[in-house]
Parts: structure tokens; C-alpha cells; sequence
């Protein structure tokens, strides 16, 4: 699967590569906070965007008036992220694997989770970067409670099906700049 998995990664890193220069992300940005409206007061994380990822952080920081808002933080390999609080005014270092992350480490643990992905399907699924920390990770916090998890994408990163393992964590939700899509399980 792992073969499968490689190819798509590429195939949909290219179609994402197209949409991010197009630029057309504010549709995303009003679906996202749409969507988190009944949400709001609860603790957040989004992410740091990285080349193509479609950039949550104008809907982090309309967030962040109510209730903290993180960043991941890459422990190492094979462990679930942690998050950092995050401003628009924290400053900002490099991080493990390039993302930034706040040189003040505050930890917080979010309730909802936006999360970046390189390609998903229309019943919740979603392909990652194959280091498996937003699984761990969510299987982490919702072993604790109920976690809201937010796809957040470009429409071109939709694929029929995203070949899944049993250690895959479903999305609850997927924003794109054209549709909001919610997940029931």
C-alpha cells in the first residue's frame, strides 16, 4: 500500500501546486469559520502552512479572540504531536521538518483540530505527509473526549478513494475553497 500511497502523494502534490497559484483561499477561510461557529470558545489548533497547504491562519487568528489557539510541535518520529499557543504577535522559530513553532512553548491541548493533509475523499479520509502524527495524535486526544477534526484543503486534492490503514484517524469535517463537507460516523 505503501507504493500506492507514494504515487498519490505525487500525483495530488502537483494538482495542489496548481490550485495554492491560483490563490483563490478566502471562500476557504469564511467556510472554515462557518463551519467552527459552534466551536467557538473551544481550544483550537491549526498549523503552521508549509509550501502548498492551504493557509488556515486569517481563520486561526478570528479564533483566537475567544479561546487559545496551537501550533503542532514535532516531538520525534513515531510519537504524537504536541501543541503550542499561538498568536499572530508569538515569535516564531524553525522547528522540526521546517515548521515554525512558537519559540515560547506553552503547551495547550486543542478540542478541535484543523488539519493539513495532501489528499482526502468524500467519506472522511485523508492521506497525510506518511509520518502518521495526526493519527497518533488524534487517536491520543479523542481516547480523552470528543475532538472536532477539520480537514482543511484545496478542492483539487480530492481523490476517489484514499487508501486507508486501520491505524487511519477519520476527518469529522473537509473545507475547501468550494465546499464544506461533514463526515457521519
Amino acid at each position: 500500500m505503501s507504493l500506492d500511497k507514494t504515487a498519490l502523494r505525487k500525483e495530488v502534490f502537483k494538482r495542489r501546486k496548481i490550485a495554492f497559484d491560483a490563490g483563490n483561499s478566502l471562500p476557504a477561510v469564511h467556510r472554515l469559520l462557518r463551519l467552527l461557529e459552534p466551536h467557538r470558545g473551544k481550544p483550537v489548533a491549526g498549523y503552521m502552512p508549509m509550501r502548498s497547504e492551504l493557509d488556515p491562519l486569517v481563520a486561526m487568528a478570528d479564533l483566537a479572540v475567544d479561546a487559545p489557539v496551537g501550533v503542532p510541535v514535532i516531538i520525534s518520529n513515531g510519537k504524537p504531536l504536541i501543541f503550542h499557543r499561538w498568536s499572530l504577535e508569538a515569535q516564531m522559530v524553525d522547528g522540526p521538518f521546517g515548521a515554525r513553532v512558537p519559540a515560547e512553548g506553552i503547551e495547550m491541548i486543542p478540542e478541535v483540530v484543523i488539519v493539513p493533509l495532501v489528499a482526502f475523499d468524500r467519506f472522511g479520509g485523508r492521506l497525510g505527509y506518511g509520518g502518521g502524527f495526526y493519527d497518533r495524535t488524534l487517536e491520543g486526544l479523542r481516547s480523552r473526549g470528543p475532538v472536532y477534526a477539520v480537514g482543511y484543503a484545496w478542492a483539487a486534492q480530492e481523490v476517489e478513494n484514499v487508501p486507508l490503514e486501520p491505524t487511519d484517524q477519520p476527518l469529522d469535517a473537509l473545507v475547501t475553497e468550494s465546499e464544506t463537507l461533514v463526515f457521519t460516523r
